[in-house]
């Protein structure tokens, strides 16, 4: 009988050792990374060399083989891996014993004087085991610039133009808020991070072209530094107030500049002087019920590059807005929308005022650019004082003066295919000498306008 027992007792633990020295094979098997991104958040004033780690933990009672742990950019990436031990872009066939772990540790080394480096360098590790791949996504920041993450201001706050901004997660300016950004200042944003405005936003850029304030996204390799839709956009919300911006460039974002309901004060929600606003995917300007007075601005090959809904307030002086279709965007929209609803049905009242202005398209699939709808018996008040644009069906709603209609507007240079557009206009072009004067005394490139007649659009012909 002892015997027996014994035998039993002996196949019992040789079984259970030979279960452990096993490896399990199941796609089920449990498996913790510890982290599934690693950041390295660390501006370096030299050339920076940061390391982190993170775990893979073996949480089954058998041995587990990892097939590989890959960095994924290989040799020519500014990480480097380092698995249990193995230093390598890609390690094999490791093994972990029953309830036990590997360290990987990762090593970032960057030299942030480089001016070809992106802003923020990324890369990927991925664990492969039993049929599964799951990443570790890698971020580290390259060039010197000022990195925010989740950035809230409450106070007033200025930005100088010492280094570039870089914006991740989000930038908000709260409602006691104010943001000055200082002439020459650029802002990359990240894919997902919109700049959001509770409070004031006040831009101070000046004429020429490195002390222009510039908003764009984060990507600056190609081809992607001239996407659309890189980053969301400047969201000026119900309770902002007080928003200039003066000879601000923003480009290649979904919604360049959105504006919800009217100003909690007497002054417009949002001014906007010399700016140009380019390649936004959905909207340069989108506006519900609010207040902006725009001046010498160019906004151009947008999807939508005016829509201004649910009525409001808005002044639009010696503007430029023309869109041409191309291999980013297609123009199917009218490049002026403006109504006194929205998508509910909601109506109010609808004042605006568009004064030596252009309104152009090509290209695309549309042949009103400007269209004026109205409903309801709201106060409706919209007026074209000398204008170009290009109608069809001129709108039943609206006062106009001195329009002219379907006349190519001459621009300097547009070059579809290498995406190169000059929206100067030509010496011969109908819009020359065809404005009223106005307050306005210069153009987008802060040189002078006439004391007689003026052009029409952003750009004056210069003598």
């Amino acid at each position: 009988m002892k015997t027996t027992l014994l035998i039993i007792l002996s196949a019992v633990m040789l079984l259970a050792a030979c279960k452990k020295d096993s490896f399990i094979t199941s796609g089920d098997a449990r498996v913790t990374i510890t982290a599934d991104t690693l950041k390295y958040d660390t501006v370096f004033p030299t050339t920076g060399s940061v390391t982190q780690l993170f775990k893979i933990v073996n949480e089954n009672d058998q041995k587990l083989r990892l097939s590989s742990v890959k960095l994924m950019g290989g040799s020519a990436s500014a990480f480097k891996i380092n698995v249990d031990g193995f230093a390598s872009p890609e390690v094999s066939n490791i093994e972990i014993e029953a309830n036990d772990s590997v360290y990987v540790f990762v090593q970032v080394n960057v030299n942030p004087t480089a001016a070809n480096l992106p802003f923020v360098i990324r890369d990927s590790i991925q664990v492969s085991y039993n049929g599964n791949n799951r990443l570790v996504q890698l971020e580290a920041w390259g060039q010197n610039a000022h990195f925010f993450r989740d950035k809230e201001i409450s106070a007033d706050e200025t930005w100088t133009n010492d280094l570039p901004y870089v914006i991740l997660g989000y930038l908000r300016v709260n409602s006691n808020g104010k943001l000055t950004i200082d002439k020459g200042c650029r802002i990359y944003v990240h894919a997902d991070a919109p700049i959001i405005v509770d409070g004031t936003l006040q831009v101070n850029g000046l004429k020429d072209t490195a002390d222009r304030v510039y908003f764009t996204g984060d990507r600056l390799d190609e081809p992607y530094k001239s996407y659309p839709a890189s980053w969301p956009g400047i969201y000026f919300s119900a309770g902002s107030k007080d928003n200039i911006l003066n000879y601000a460039v923003i480009r290649n974002s979904y919604q360049s500049i959105a504006i919800q309901d009217p100003s909690p004060n007497a002054n417009p929600k949002v001014t906007l002087n010399e700016c140009v606003i380019d390649n936004s995917y959905d909207a340069g300007i989108i506006a519900s019920n609010s207040s902006i007075t725009v001046q010498n601005c160019l906004i151009s090959n947008c999807g939508k590059n005016i829509a201004l809904i649910k009525g409001g307030n808005y002044n639009f002086t010696h503007c430029t807005v023309a869109s041409y279709s191309n291999g980013y965007i297609q123009h199917r929209d009218p490049v002026l929308q403006v109504r006194n609803f929205d998508g509910t049905n909601a109506t109010a009242d609808l004042t605006a005022v568009f004064r030596n202005c252009i309104f152009w398209g090509e290209n695309g699939i549309v042949d009103d650019e400007v269209v004026v709808n109205k409903t309801g018996n709201t106060v409706f008040a919209v007026n074209f004082d000398h204008t170009l644009w290009k109608v069809q069906t001129v709108p039943s709603n609206i006062t106009s003066n001195q329009i002219i209609n379907d006349q190519k507007p001459l621009f300097d240079t547009i070059d579809v295919s290498r995406q190169f557009y000059n929206f100067r206009l030509k010496n011969d072009s109908p819009a020359k000498n065809k404005g009223v004067a106005s307050a306005v005394t210069i153009d987008l490139d802060g040189k002078p306008r006439p004391v007689g007649l003026p052009d029409l659009g952003c750009f004056e012909i210069q003598p």
